[in-house]
């Protein structure tokens, strides 16, 4: 195994095993992906690195928007002191990526620890900048004009100095400004990227309603694409799982004693099951997403809220496609009006395992783990939903299973009751245990499905 190595250049040197940037010995604060991302930069300043390397490498574990590498990179360059349009340490390589392009980088063992002294500390971790009153006024003006007119990178860029000049005076002075609601947005949004950056009030504020607006607005309009691309993806895997359950209920009854259901009637259960899953797993998909966006404060509470409020809603109109699809089927009308509650409660089952299985992504973005932790994430989801399904079943509930058996039940048709099932646990009929474990078994497979869906890269 190699040895550690820090980098040193101009003035900088860059340690990996330390996670510093020191500056002339003093150490430089950065969130940890900037840091990650110009560790990558030094290790490959040979090469131009494209986007692609740099969102694989840094942002591993989470899906994030070109303005957010773009955001990182003018964050390091001015803690380097660097100039974008002559650059002296990164350089823009137009529609590829950013290069390191200081020619003197040296290597040496990174083996002694830096002792900070309490100077140094307080330099790594300072409350505010000294700063003639002035010179934060005059940022102030400028930023609240800059922001009215939606001149994102510009304004980004001013919020972000104004945190490292102090967090605390600059918002004084922005709320005594009329018309500052985009302004307090900005800051808001931007404190992530400040690690000495201080809190950022909204509901406090006079123009509370605007700000959060505007603060909405903000964070949608940079990952609009990757909400869609979760969107569909979390649609696909849901109707492929609830497809899937269906095939294997279908087997299982075919299967089962005293069963007069014929093995086609896999096709038909699958059907169903495709139609419930696919438009549960958009609905909730679409709330889970929206809340790791609009929420970074209170990720956990936003997902379970969300989730619900998105389940509840897509219920209804599950409800009503997958009663006109079973009366086509079966051709006996069904009425059942608790489908809002039923969503409401799986989807913030699934809001809160999704959230307790995968971490609030440092900076903001989407989480997107892969490999194992992706796997897991999907089991602890796919368990909460499990819970809620059994639940909601013990306590008279219907999932699609339970809707297919009493409309099959009142039929001529009884291909599809799912009494026989019953019989597998030593049940008489479709009873409540086997009510549950039939609900546990679909809200398993629509958790599961789901967030692999809403996980895909």
């Amino acid at each position: 195994m190699s040895a550690p190595v820090r980098f040193r250049f101009a003035e900088f040197v860059l340690s990996p095993r330390q996670r510093l940037l020191l500056r002339n010995g003093t150490p430089v604060a950065l969130i940890p992906k900037y840091f990650d991302l110009l560790h990558l930069l030094i290790r490959r300043r040979l090469d131009a690195v494209s986007k692609q390397v740099i969102f694989a490498e840094v942002w591993s574990d989470v899906i994030v928007s070109d303005g957010a590498l773009s955001q990182a990179v003018r964050t390091l360059r001015r803690a380097l002191g660097d100039d974008s349009r002559e650059p002296r340490f990164i350089r823009t390589v137009a529609r590829h990526g950013y290069q390191f392009v200081w020619g003197e980088v040296s290597e040496e063992p990174d083996e002694a620890s830096v002792r900070l002294t309490v100077e140094s500390f307080k330099a790594a971790h300072p409350v505010a900048v000294e700063s003639p009153t002035e010179t934060i006024g005059s940022l102030v003006d400028r930023f609240v004009a800059v922001a009215a007119t939606g001149e994102e990178e510009d304004a980004r860029d001013l919020a972000e100095r104004l945190h490292q000049l102090g967090t605390a005076e600059a918002m004084t002075r922005i709320t005594a400004t009329p018309g500052h609601a985009p302004a307090v947005a900005v800051m808001r949004d931007a404190r992530w990227n400040v690690p000495t950056a201080g809190e950022v009030p909204l509901l406090s504020d006079a123009e509370a309603g605007k700000a959060m607006l505007a603060l909405i607005r903000l964070r949608l309009s940079s990952v609009r694409a990757q909400i869609a691309r979760r969107w569909a993806g979390a649609a696909a895997a849901g109707a492929i799982g609830g497809a899937a359950a269906g095939i294997c209920g279908g087997v299982v009854l075919y299967l089962a004693p005293m069963s007069q259901a014929r093995l086609q009637s896999s096709l038909a259960l699958a059907a169903i099951g495709a139609l419930a899953g696919g438009i549960g797993a958009a609905g909730v998909g679409a709330g889970l997403a929206s809340a790791e966006v609009l929420a970074r404060s209170r990720r956990a509470l936003a997902l379970v809220l969300c989730g619900g409020a998105a389940g509840a809603v897509v219920a209804l109109f599950a409800h009503t496609l997958l009663q006109a699809l079973l009366e086509g089927l079966v051709g006996v009308h069904f009425s059942y009006s608790g489908g809002a509650i039923d969503g409401l409660i799986l989807g913030a089952a699934a809001g809160a395992g999704y959230g307790l299985a995968t971490r609030q992504p440092p900076g903001g973005g989407l989480a997107a783990p892969s490999g194992a932790a992706r796997l897991k994430a999907a089991v602890v989801t796919g368990a909460s939903c499990a819970v809620a399904g059994a639940v909601l079943a013990l306590a008279g509930r219907l999932l699609v299973g339970g809707i297919v058996h009493d409309v099959a039940q009142s039929s001529r048709e009884a291909q599809l009751v799912l009494a026989p099932l019953g019989h597998l646990i030593g049940e008489p009929d479709f009873g409540p245990m086997t009510r549950a474990i039939l609900s546990g078994f679909e809200g398993g497979t629509f958790g599961f499905a789901l967030t692999l869906g809403l996980t895909r890269r």
